[in-house]
């Protein structure tokens, strides 16, 4: 998708929306997300929620087995209602990189 074709997508946006994807463009640019870090030495480099090692592709595998939030919030006492958040925003926008540490985790 080229700048040309996005242009009027962004332009319909409603101003909160238009807020919400200045603020994930930025985070984009810096390469900063949130509520999630990524360390070499942490779980091998995967995304991890801040000050944990809970692996992004973690969360996301059990929502896609059919955990809730509430079941995911229980099991993992640690983690917040805004870290799941930040959890599936970084999911959304990196996929690839998500689904790649899934398989990897399968394969194991």
């Amino acid at each position: 998708m080229t700048l040309k074709e996005l242009q009027s997508q962004l332009l319909a946006l409603t101003p909160e929306e238009k807020s919400q994807a200045i603020q994930l463009l930025v985070h984009s640019l810096n390469n900063s997300w949130l509520g999630i870090e990524k360390h070499p030495r942490i779980m091998g480099g995967d995304a991890c929620i801040r000050q944990t090692r809970i692996p992004v592709w973690l969360l996301v595998s059990l929502r896609q087995q059919g955990a809730s939030e509430a079941y995911i919030l229980e099991d993992y006492p640690t983690l917040s209602a805004a870290d799941l958040v930040n959890t599936w925003i970084y999911a959304e926008t990196h996929p690839e990189e998500i689904e790649a540490a899934i398989e990897r985790q399968e394969a194991i």
